[in-house]
């Protein structure tokens, strides 16, 4: 296995294909774009496949938050989600906060992540984003 920090050689189109294997949607490839240049992006090949990638958007001092980790389900239950976070808490600036689905939440407990505040949504207004 591959693991890549910082990754600036990760395309809009190879994260798309890797994301929509586990987060099946409509995504647009500019957008997808700007998004990856606005994160730090750890990512772990397998023979050159994408097979994981965990995402940090920080403003470097005082925020940062885990925007999504994700393994293909063909990868999952390697390490490969566990060894993501490793990197992610080695090469963070600062305290990541983020949210986690039900299901998940063992798998960030049994990684070093400590429960934290309540999450809240606010969704842009219409016209918005």
């Amino acid at each position: 296995m591959d693991y890549r920090v910082d990754d600036r050689a990760l395309t809009a189109e190879a994260f798309l294909a890797f994301a929509s294997q586990v987060w099946p949607g409509d995504y647009d490839a500019e957008r997808t774009r700007a998004a990856l240049a606005r994160t730090l992006n750890l990512t772990a090949y397998d023979g050159g496949r994408l097979v994981g990638c965990l995402r940090i958007l920080t403003d470097g001092y005082f925020f940062g938050t885990i925007t999504e980790l994700l393994v293909l389900p063909s990868h999952q239950r390697r390490g490969i989600g566990s060894r993501l976070l490793r990197l992610a808490r080695a090469h963070t600036p600062t305290l990541l906060y983020f949210g986690a689905q039900p299901e998940a939440e063992s798998f960030y407990e049994k990684n070093g992540c400590r429960r934290s505040l309540a999450a809240f949504v606010l969704l842009p207004e219409a016209g918005g984003v």
